[in-house]
Formats: structure tokens, C-alpha cells, sequence
């Protein structure tokens, strides 16, 4: 039922009928709620979430979760009035619990404004009205260019950030009455306490953003920040029991808010850290479950999910009551990831991984229930558009319903189109990852519109190719060929990668304390074609144990973010001569990359690694092309049957970047003729890190094991604007049905027509 507005202001109220309470219309993929700011974990005598929202919205649409146990037992005694400017009321839904409503506006002619919510119990027989509750609610305008905001992209470079564990700004917050845990006594750094609360806080973070903007990160990720009202391991966050308020241990939303407006300020973005797939188990929804499917229950059957999840069941299952009976909770999940994209998985085996609770404190949610999925794209839009973020990190990416997922990326894209999400889908295999990448064409059909993923398949390979010795099939290699994978991502550059994160155990320990070892590996991930990402601490050498999972110790105090701290890096007191270099090292790579374009977003041609040395290059053109230009790049590319020959690397006429790594312990020279294709006839280069020229005329000395960063400049006096230093391969040019089949892919491109006729005219010779 939908009820227009036809006057400035009005009444409108809309009456439920038993029979229809449940076949309300279904609630938008695309809509918000949230509890009344400032409540705790408990609900109070009534809750309204989301407490406001804001006008002109791309999507209009709002649902309004309403949480009282004085609403009255059945639908239509209740009654809703709204009285406001352009608010059309679209519908009212209940659950099988009485306790809640939701309520459907339409904001698609509402300015920013405060209008009234009434809400009333009505006597069916004398139709006499109660009020129950008159509730102001806001619209808020939204900040100017609120939807075009940037998101993070191959520009920036991320700092994750456990807020617990970074900096404490704020004693005074440490320890609240209403919150289950307390600091740790006695000192919070000491390692007898690291899975207790330690009391860093935003205010930490604030306080040495300056720090951050020097060591050269542009995106800020915070761990979750929101309410852990959890009675242990409710420094992580990722236990939420309130899905609309910062943790009061941490500051406020004001606090949050006020944190993101600085770091912008002095050109830092802020990522999100979402939590979809579950929540804590001490959320106040535990008390008083909106309805009875609202978790995927760890005790119960999931008879339930043969109505809501009929994709899950197999034709066999429905057709077999000795099947269906067997069909039992899961409990706990299997973490067999595969099991979504799987052709030959067993639905069972589906179900077990996605609906399978994390542990007992993380009950699992079911997306697939439509106003719990409204509930959850609206609160992600919500924090958004209030903090002012610029990206979201979500976690447990692919434990959640896929088919919320794709709603859910689609809902927050397609209110901020320039945003951006990476999604946390942790495993070594990279067809695994990139199922879930926007533009994947799936054999399943599946789609999504997630940007980017975090690029576990190739930090994991860097980690075993750093620490394995150089063979024919180990070292190097195995980096090398890992890239060859690019192929199966949609938009590989896209992906972001990671020396380390609050998951996995230290960079500097998982290289047994190499320095030279340490440098490769935060070279790799600064000068890939990926966004990179770093772990706080990573500049300064934190270590960790090397093998399982030691959350706590991984997730250690930064050295002078605590009052008792032995050591300052963000002064530098106390570090040691190594920490120095380290931090100096990062420092220096990261403000290189912020001003050079070639790292950012060129193009990047590599080498077979040889003799133990492995030699990258990134590259961008730094004036774009002709249409003569392009039409002899396509001819060689015809001509050489080499799809590098469109690499900006192949063009004299752009910048380079050349990285060479190298684990040789003993001097050895490297021959740069082999990489001439490239190099074209620069004379010199200059070292990053150390500043020194270093000479491209003869080979280069590589004293000891390490990375060489040089910065080559295009030769400006050089005539030929392409392929200049390509060998000559005229013996080696394409056959003629080779060279038709590649022009004929591209017959609607006038260059490749002209490069087409060349090719044939040679061949014809």
C-alpha cells in the first residue's frame, strides 16, 4: 500500500491488517536503520534506528527499525502517523516478534527537515486511539559533493591501525561503567596481557596524524571502532553488540566524526572496517530476537533456509524427507571457502561455511532475511555519509549470503560511484579471490560490484618466495609466475596488497629478522601494480612469533603511543640504529611513490629472475600517444607477436621506475643489456633511497643482497618516439593467417586497419 503526499504537510497513517502483516511489500536492498545515539549496548524503553538520515539521497528510500515492547501483540492495533514536508509512507512490516516494526518511507520529495513520527495503539472495536510514542526524526542536508567523494585508489598508500593498541590520547576513557571489560591492570603493554584491552583510543590516532602524514600513508584503516560490549577480546572489535555506536572506551561517533574532518584535512582518507557476517553475542538483539530467522541458529535446524536460501538445495534434497531431517545446524563454520563457487560442492557442505557461526561470542547473521539485509546496507551508508569516509574495509568477505553481497556492493556503488570496497577473502588461490571482483564474468553467473579484494594469494607467495633459496623452481620464480594469474581478475590493479595485517604474524620475524630480506618485501608491495597497504609498527621493525596465530602479540603497543612505552617512534627516542634505518627507508619510498606517477598507475613489464636477481619495471607515458603513434605501436605489436609491445614500458618517451631485487651475498654485476628493450639509450639513472646517480652504460655492481630502486627519465632528443633500442625480429614476423587473425579482432579501428595492410604487404614480399 503507498499513500501520497498531495499537501506541504499532512497526516498520513496506515493501518495493517493481521492478514497482510505477513505479505508486506519486501523491504528495499538498498535502505538503513540505527538505535538512538548514545544508547548502550541494552535497548531502553524504545529504540530508532537509524536515530537520523539525510535528504536527496540517491537512493530514496528508507525503513525504519522501531523496537518497543509496548508496541501492542497485533498488527492492526497499531498505527503510524507522520507529519511532514514530501514524505510519502509506503508501508509498515512486522516479523513474528510484536516488538518491532518497520516502516517504509519514500524521501524522493523531502527536503532537509524535522518531522514527527506518532505512534499509536488503537482499540479495533471502540477505534479509539493511544499514542504510544510522538518521536521527532531529522533529515539532514547532505555535505557538498557527499556523493561524488573519492575513494581510496592506486594513488594512495594504507596504514591499518588497531586502535586499542596504537596510541592512548584519552586515560580518562579507558574504563566505563556501562562496558563488561576493563584495561588490563598493572602495564598494558606487558605481554601478560595481550588479548585484554590496553586503552588506545581515537584520541591516540588524532594526536599523531602529523607522524602519519610524514612517514607518507594517504588512507588511514582503522579496526573496528564500534561498541564490543563483549566480557573478553573486546580490544579487536570485530565482536560488535551496537551496529550504530563507537565504543565509548574509544570516544564517540562526535569523536569519529571530528577524527576523519582532521585526517582530510592534512589529505589523509579514513577506510571503514564493516562487519556483515556477524555480529557479538552480547548485541541487545540477542535479548529480544527481531525474528526467529534473524541468525543462522547454531542449535536449531535450517529447515528455514529451504524457503529463504532455495539455491543452497540440491533437487535430491527437496525431494527426500530422509534428507531434509538430516539437514541440521551446521554449528560452527567449516571455513571451506570453495564451497560458493564449487559446480560439484554437496549443499550441506555450502551451508556449513556460510552459515556456520565464527565461535560462540560471533553469532552468525542471516543476510538472506530482507530487513536484517536492509538493516545492514542502510547502517554501512550511514557511517559513510555521516564519518565522511572514503573507503570500507569488509571483513569475512565471503561468509556472508552471496546474494546480499552482491546487493550490498551494488547499494553503497551506486550511492557513491567514485567510493571504493576491498573485501577480505583470505586464501592462497587467486581464481577463489577473484570470483567475488566486479566484472568477473562468473561460469555461474554471479556478479558483483565489490572494486577490489585484498590480495592474500600474492602475500603469500612473496613470503615464501623471500625466504625459499634461488633454483630453477624456487625463489624468485615463484613470484614471478604468480603474476601470471593476473589474467583470471577482472581488475587485478585494483586488488590491494599487503606486507602483513592484524591477522598474520610480522613481516620483519616471517623474514627471520633480514633486513635486506625486510626492504624487498616492502619494496614489492610499495612499487606493485596493486594498492598497498601497511601494518602499523611495520616501519619500525615489530616482530612476532613466526608460526600459528598470537592475535595479541601480533597486534602489540606502537612504541610510544603508551605512557609507559621504552621506546618513541614517532619522535624517535629510544629506537635502535635498525628501527632508524627501517622507518627512514619507508619513509623515503612512501613519499617517492606519493609524486611519481609511474608508481601510482604505470604500466609493469618484468624479467625472468636469473642468478638470483629479479628485475621490474614500472612505467608511464608521460605525454599520450598520437594516432600515428598508436597505429606503429599495433604494427609491432603485429610484427613482434609480443603483447608487451604496448606496455608504456617499450616507449622511450616515458617515465621508468627500474627495481632490482637481489639475494646474492657476494658482489656480483648485473647486465643491463638485457633489459635494453627498456633502458633505450639512458645514460643514467638515479638511486631513490640513497640519492647517488648510478651509471647506465656499463653493468651495474650490486655489492650485497638488497633492493635497488632507480628512477630513469626519457631521452628528450630521441627521434623515434616507439620501440627505440627493440631489437630487429623482421625473421621472426607473423605468419599471414596469424597476423589476419590479430587485425581482424580490431577491423573497427582505422589504425589497426592501416597496420593490417602493412603486415600484409610484408608478408606478400
Amino acid at each position: 500500500m503507498i499513500l501520497n503526499l498531495r499537501t506541504l504537510t499532512t497526516s498520513l497513517v496506515i493501518m495493517l491488517s493481521l492478514g497482510a502483516s505477513a505479505n508486506t511489500a519486501q523491504a528495499s536492498s538498498s535502505s538503513l536503520s540505527l538505535p538512538l545515539q548514545g544508547t548502550s549496548s541494552q535497548p531502553q524503553d524504545l529504540t530508532l534506528e537509524p536515530a537520523f538520515w539525510w535528504a536527496g539521497m540517491h537512493n530514496p528510500e528508507l525503513q525504519l527499525m522501531l523496537y518497543s515492547r509496548e508496541l501492542p501483540s497485533l498488527p492492526q492495533q497499531l498505527k503510524v502517523d507522520i507529519q511532514g514536508h514530501g514524505i510519502t509512507l509506503k508501508s509498515l512490516e512486522h516479523t513474528d516478534n510484536p516488538h518491532y516494526l518497520f516502516i517504509n518511507l519514500n524521501l524522493s520529495q523531502a527536503a532537509p527537515q524535522t518531522f514527527e513520527l506518532v505512534i499509536s495503539s488503537t482499540d479495533s472495536a471502540s477505534k479509539t486511539n493511544t499514542p504510544l510514542y510522538r518521536l521527532p526524526y531529522t533529515l539532514q542536508a547532505r555535505a557538498k559533493g557527499s556523493r561524488e567523494r573519492q575513494g581510496f585508489s592506486n594513488k594512495d598508500v594504507i596504514y591499518l591501525i588497531t586502535p586499542d593498541r596504537f596510541a592512548n590520547g584519552n586515560t580518562s576513557n579507558d574504563n566505563q561503567a556501562d562496558m563488561l571489560e576493563q584495561v588490563a591492570a598493572n602495564s598494558p603493554s606487558n605481554l601478560n596481557y595481550p588479548d585484554a584491552r590496553h586503552g588506545g583510543d581515537i584520541a591516540g590516532i588524532s594526536q599523531h596524524l602529523a607522524y602519519l602524514v610524514k612517514l607518507g600513508v594517504t588512507q588511514l584503516w582503522i579496526n573496528p571502532l564500534l561498541e564490543n560490549n563483549q566480557a573478553q577480546y573486546s580490544y579487536h572489535g570485530y565482536s560488535i553488540t551496537n551496529l550504530y555506536r563507537v565504543d565509548p572506551r574509544f570516544g564517540s561517533n562526535e569523536d569519529y566524526k571530528a577524527l576523519v574532518a582532521k585526517a582530510n584535512k592534512l589529505g589523509l582518507g579514513v577506510i571503514k572496517d564493516v562487519v556483515v557476517n556477524h555480529i557479538g553475542s552480547n548485541h541487545w538483539w540477542l535479548n529480544d530476537l527481531p525474528s526467529q530467522d534473524w541468525l543462522n541458529d547454531a542449535t536449531k535446524t535450517q529447515l528455514h533456509n529451504r524457503k529463504s536460501k532455495p539455491d543452497l538445495m540440491q533437487s535430491a534434497d527437496t525431494k527426500s524427507s530422509a534428507i531434509k531431517s538430516s539437514v541440521t545446524s551446521p554449528g560452527f563454520t567449516s571455513h571451506r571457502r570453495t564451497t560458493v563457487q564449487d559446480p560439484y560442492a554437496a549443499a550441506q557442505d555450502h551451508i556449513d561455511f556460510v552459515d556456520g557461526w565464527f565461535t560462540d561470542t560471533m553469532p552468525d547473521l542471516n543476510q538472506s532475511n530482507p530487513k536484517l539485509a536492509t538493516y545492514l546496507i542502510q547502517n554501512s551508508i550511514w557511517w559513510v555519509e555521516y564519518a565522511g569516509l572514503s573507503g570500507i574495509r569488509e571483513d569475512t568477505y565471503s561468509y556472508a549470503d552471496k546474494g546480499f553481497l552482491a546487493k550490498w556492493s551494488k547499494a553503497v556503488m551506486a550511492e557513491y560511484p567514485n567510493f571504493n570496497i576491498v573485501g577480505e577473502e583470505w586464501t592462497a588461490n587467486p581464481i577463489t579471490v577473484s570470483y567475488w571482483q566486479k566484472g568477473k564474468i562468473n561460469a555461474d553467473g554471479y556478479t558483483s560490484d565489490l572494486p577490489s579484494l585484498m590480495d592474500f594469494p600474492l602475500y603469500e607467495k612473496l613470503i615464501a618466495s623471500l625466504n625459499e633459496p634461488e633454483s630453477w623452481d624456487t625463489g624468485f620464480i615463484k613470484l614471478y609466475e604468480m603474476l601470471a594469474n593476473d589474467v583470471v581478475y577482472a581488475e587485478p590493479s585494483k586488488l590491494v596488497l599487503f606486507e602483513g595485517n592484524h591477522d598474520t604474524n610480522r613481516i620483519f620475524s616471517l623474514v627471520k629478522e633480514n633486513i635486506d630480506l625486510y626492504k624487498m618485501a616492502l619494496t614489492y608491495v610499495l612499487t606493485a601494480k596493486r594498492i598497498p597497504q601497511l601494518f602499523y609498527g611495520t616501519e619500525v621493525l615489530m616482530t612476532s612469533p613466526t608460526e600459528g596465530r598470537h592475535d595479541g602479540v601480533v597486534r602489540s603497543d606502537f612504541p610510544g603511543g603508551f605512557a609507559n612505552s621504552a621506546t618513541n617512534a614517532f619522535t624517535g627516542q629510544g629506537l635502535s640504529e635498525p628501527q632508524r634505518q627501517a622507518q627512514q627507508f619507508v619513509r623515503t619510498l612512501l613519499n617517492y611513490r606519493k609524486k611519481s606517477p609511474a608508481l601510482k598507475s604505470g604500466d609493469l613489464l618484468h624479467f625472468v629472475p636469473q642468478d638470483g636477481i629479479y628485475v621490474q619495471f614500472r612505467c608511464v607515458l608521460n605525454a599520450p600517444l598520437s594516432a600515428e603513434q598508436k597505429a606503429e605501436a599495433l604494427k609491432s605489436l603485429i610484427q613482434n607477436n609480443s603483447l608487451t609491445q604496448h606496455n608504456a614500458c617499450t616507449q622511450p618517451s616515458a617515465d621508468k621506475v627500474m627495481v632490482i631485487y637481489n639475494k646474492n651475498d657476494k658482489i656480483v654485476t648485473l647486465d643491463i643489456n638485457r633489459f635494453a628493450s627498456v633502458l633505450g639509450d639512458s645514460g643514467a639513472a638515479t638511486d631513490i633511497i640513497s640519492g647517488n646517480t648510478v651509471s647506465l652504460n656499463q653493468a651495474i655492481t650490486l655489492p650485497h643482497a638488497g633492493v635497488t630502486i632507480l628512477e630513469l627519465k626519457p631521452n628528450s632528443k630521441s627521434k623515434s618516439p616507439l620501440n627505440a633500442g627493440l631489437p630487429s625480429r623482421q625473421d621472426s614476423m607473423l605468419s599471414r593467417n596469424q597476423a589476419n587473425a590479430l587485425t581482424r579482432a580490431h577491423t573497427n579501428n582505422s589504425a589497426i586497419n592501416l597496420a593490417k595492410n602493412s603486415t600484409q604487404k610484408g608478408t606478400q614480399s
